[in-house]
């Protein structure tokens, strides 16, 4: 089989025909959880991509604007350990993204007053205004990619990824 040589059926999406190909190239493996998992895994990933591209114009990486987000979130000023929980980036990420931002005069950066080693995330006005032009934005393309789906589906979709969500947040392992 030439790899990627296969036609796509009809009523085929993409994964549908990377899992005939596993099938056909490993036939003793079950492929079921492609089915969902594969679709979960490029669903992220295109919609990842489109809001990269819509983010464009703001100057902010999709990165830089998770901090802001997590920092528009909250009710105060955040300690840089804390945004890094919230967005699984790694310290050294987070700071060169608050670095970033903060030259960009989107977050500002506030002594701890209970411990002079430590240093608060804060939005700024023009942080503020970034996320309430770009979080709607955002929150509109998702409503486009569940186009089709009415509330009850989407309530059942949503219980759904909840569960395999605390299965991968678990860390379950083999």
């Amino acid at each position: 089989m030439d790899f990627m040589s296969t036609a796509p059926r009809p009523d085929e999406d993409f994964t549908d025909r990377v899992r005939r190909e596993w099938a056909e190239t490993h036939p003793e493996v079950d492929t079921s959880p492609i089915e969902v998992m594969g679709r979960i895994t490029r669903i992220g990933s295109q919609a990842l991509q489109q809001l990269d591209r819509a983010l464009d114009a703001s100057g902010v990486s999709r990165a830089e604007f998770d901090v802001l987000c997590v920092l528009a979130r909250s009710d105060r000023p955040l300690r840089a350990s804390e945004v890094t929980a919230v967005t699984m980036l790694s310290g050294a990420s987070t700071t060169k993204h608050v670095d970033r931002l903060a030259r960009l005069g989107l977050v500002e950066r506030l002594p701890f007053e209970r411990d002079g080693r430590v240093v608060l995330l804060h939005l700024t006005e023009s942080g503020r205004k970034l996320v309430d032009t770009e979080f709607p934005q955002r929150v509109e393309r998702d409503r486009q990619f569940l186009a089709g789906l009415d509330e009850d589906e989407c309530a059942v979709l949503a219980g759904l990824l909840r569960r395999i969500a605390a299965n991968v947040e678990s860390g379950i392992r083999r």
